[in-house]
Order: structure tokens, then C-alpha cells, then sequence
């Protein structure tokens, strides 16, 4: 996770904001193409590196839009529900980790795709490279993030997203074992981000003790600093009824998260909160406020 904040001190503000409304508008249009005539897509929009090279690199994007459902009311639904697991992973991860696994997962996709072109000859649209691999590795991504969320299949059967992500997983693995040499190749990159994130972030959320621990301590170190320098940092006096923020006599700023040292200067829209259960007077921005490590 370190290098991740770092990455995110120094090119967070180029993260797009609620991004899975994007990837939505693109599976909404492929949506229509499979109701009017889906052998548009794989004509002129899919995923295919020989058309690429033939400078039709629009497909780097359109492939997105591919025609995954015909049924109105399913459709409907599973575009909700994409948008809905994505939305949350942003919230819950932040917005620039949300955009590094999406693009991520898109730049595997690409690559997946002129490297069994190149590798194995295959020259016309696979079906591993659709965006379907896309959207399994947001649900898995789900079921890592909160493994006892559930699901309620046809509206009825609760479900705990893990076991639906371990289902899923499995015949993935099992398409992997059994599949060509182009398929394991192409299941392997096409599924990296998530097999990223779960090394980067430690695993399920059982096997993250170590992390948690490191990460604990740097935030206790931290607090350390913070301690050490009590007096040449910001305070909340109470004054007038009012609550007066006195500004870092080093820096000059008010706010600063203790996870990735951002400051009101990093953007307008950042908002700071102290988390009442850290020991310290310990300040957060909206990415990490509900997912550091609380120190006690």
C-alpha cells in the first residue's frame, strides 16, 4: 500500500471522479447494439489487434461497449449492479486506487489481446477478451473488499459475496487449467489487476494481519511526530463559540491526512475529518477517513 500512496500523493489529482459511471454509458451502448444488431460490435468496435494496426484504434475503446445481454429487464439489472459495485469499491478504496484497477484491468485486456495475436496467430475477436473479464474482476474485487456484503440471486436467496466471488474464481481457474496456452495466458493478464490488488493490499481481509500491523505502525509514528512537534502544528481553540483552526506554521496549511499527507492544497473538493477512535487528534481526507487503521 505504500507505493500506492505514494503514487497517489503524486498523480492524484488527475484521478477521474466517479469513473464507473463511464465504464456504465459504454455497457449501456453495447446494450443497445445487442438488442439492434450485434454483429455491429465485432464489425466494427471489438477488440481486435489485426483492424488495430490497420489504424482502426478506436477499438482500444469501443470494445468496452460489448453486447453482453439481449434480455431488457437483466440487462437493466446487471448494469445496475456493475455501477453499483463500482461505485462503492470508489468510495471505499478512493478515487485514485478505484482508477489505477480499472485502467489497469483495461491496459491488461489490451495487451492480453496482441500478445495471443502475436504469440498464437489468433487474429479475430475472443470472447476471453470481452469486457465480461472486466466485470469479474470488479466482483472479485467486491467479495475481497467486503466478504460477507450479500447478494440476493432472482431477489430471494441471500448470498455472501464471498462465496459467490470463490465460485466464480474457481471456474476461472478451472478454464486456466484445462484451457490452450493462449487461454491461460489470456485468463492470467486479463485477470492481473485483480491478482495486483490482492497482492498490494495483502489479501483477504483474514490474511492482512501484517499489513495492518505495518500500516498500524506508521500511523503510530505518525502520531509520534505529531506529539513531538505539538507545538508547530494545527489546533482546534475554541473561541466565540466557534471552532478556530490555527494554520501549520511550517506549511501554512490547515488539514493534512496522516495516511497520505494530502492538505487543502491538493484540491478544493478534499474534505478532512478527525476520526474519533484514533488516539490523537489524528486528521483524515474522504478516501482513508473509513479505511486506515485506527490507533488506540
Amino acid at each position: 500500500m505504500g507505493f500506492l500512496n505514494k503514487m497517489e500523493r503524486r498523480f492524484g489529482r488527475y484521478a477521474i471522479p466517479e469513473l464507473m459511471r463511464y465504464f456504465t454509458v459504454f455497457y449501456a451502448f453495447g446494450f443497445v447494439i445487442g438488442i439492434w444488431n450485434p454483429a455491429f460490435y465485432f464489425q466494427y468496435l471489438a477488440l481486435d489487434p489485426g483492424q488495430i494496426l490497420r489504424g482502426q484504434i478506436w477499438r482500444l475503446v469501443t470494445f468496452l461497449a460489448y453486447p453482453q445481454w439481449n434480455n431488457l429487464l437483466f440487462g437493466l439489472i446487471m448494469i445496475w449492479m456493475y455501477y453499483s459495485l463500482g461505485i462503492t469499491l470508489e468510495r471505499t478504496w478512493g478515487t485514485f486506487r478505484f482508477n489505477v484497477f480499472m485502467f489497469t484491468g483495461v491496459l491488461f485486456h489490451i495487451i492480453a489481446a496482441f500478445v495471443i495475436y502475436f504469440g498464437f496467430g489468433y487474429t479475430g475477436f475472443s470472447w476471453l477478451l470481452s469486457p465480461d473479464n472486466l466485470n469479474l474482476s470488479i466482483l472479485l474485487a467486491f467479495a475481497m473488499t467486503f466478504p460477507d456484503m450479500k447478494f440476493y440471486l432472482y431477489f430471494v436467496l441471500p448470498v455472501k459475496a464471498k462465496y459467490m466471488g470463490i465460485v466464480y474464481a474457481v471456474i476461472e481457474l478451472y478454464y486456466f487449467l484445462r484451457g490452450t496456452p493462449a487461454m491461460k495466458v489470456t485468463i492470467f493478464l486479463c485477470m492481473l489487476n485483480v491478482i495486483l490488488f490482492w497482492i498490494l493490499t495483502g489479501g483477504l481481509r483474514k490474511l492482512r494481519f501484517r499489513n495492518l500491523k505495518n500500516a498500524g505502525q506508521r500511523v503510530v509514528n505518525e502520531v509520534k511526530w505529531k506529539e513531538a512537534n505539538r507545538t508547530e502544528r494545527q489546533r482546534a481553540e475554541k473561541g466565540n463559540g466557534e471552532t478556530k483552526i490555527v494554520p501549520d506554521s511550517r506549511t501554512g496549511t490547515q488539514h493534512r491526512c496522516a495516511v497520505c499527507g494530502r492538505t487543502e492544497k491538493d484540491g478544493d473538493d478534499l474534505v478532512f475529518r478527525y476520526c474519533t477512535k484514533c488516539k490523537g487528534d489524528l486528521e483524515y481526507c474522504q478516501d482513508h477517513l473509513y479505511t486506515h487503521v485506527h490507533v488506540t
